[in-house]
């Protein structure tokens, strides 16, 4: 989860510079709503298209694993797209929390990682390990095989 939200930084570093150079870098109530709804369709735009062309991120590729929907050769656009909005329930509840309540610093933090947890013990309760939304979706991330070495050249 840290490698790829330090990937999402750098997914997410042209379109918000243009973002502040059409902006002029200002600070307003409309600019901070504008900002937050770049992010989210940036990111969306990202993961939907990596879980439904390869099935994988760049940093899913790393750790070997992929979004698989049994009986299909790729996950369908409208799976991921559904993927990726569920996938938010890792953090929206707690965001919601931390704005009613108006939560700041530490207890915002506090609510985000009580979040994450409360999203992370799905797993155990879904019967084959899998995430809640995963398993709502009919999808599943499977771990690849170790790719096969290669045999050392002999010195000639």
């Amino acid at each position: 989860m840290v490698y790829e939200s330090l990937l999402a930084l750098a997914v997410l570093f042209l379109p918000f510079l243009l973002f502040e150079l059409a902006v002029q870098g200002a600070h307003t109530p409309l600019t901070e709503h504008m900002r937050q709804c770049l992010a989210f369709l940036v990111m969306g735009a990202y993961f939907i298209h990596q879980w439904s062309r390869e099935g994988q991120t760049l940093a899913m590729k790393t750790w070997r694993l992929k979004v698989v929907l049994p009986g299909q050769a790729h996950v369908p656009l409208r799976i991921a797209a559904y993927r990726y909005i569920l996938a938010w329930m890792w953090l929206l509840p707690a965001l919601l929390v931390s704005y009613v309540l108006n939560l700041q610093h530490w207890a915002a933090l506090s609510a985000l990682g009580i979040g994450i947890l409360a999203w992370s013990a799905t797993a155990l309760f879904t019967g084959n390990g899998q995430f809640l939304h995963d398993k709502i979706l009919g999808t599943q991330i499977v771990q690849l095989p170790a790719p096969a070495k290669k045999a050392k050249k002999a010195a000639a």
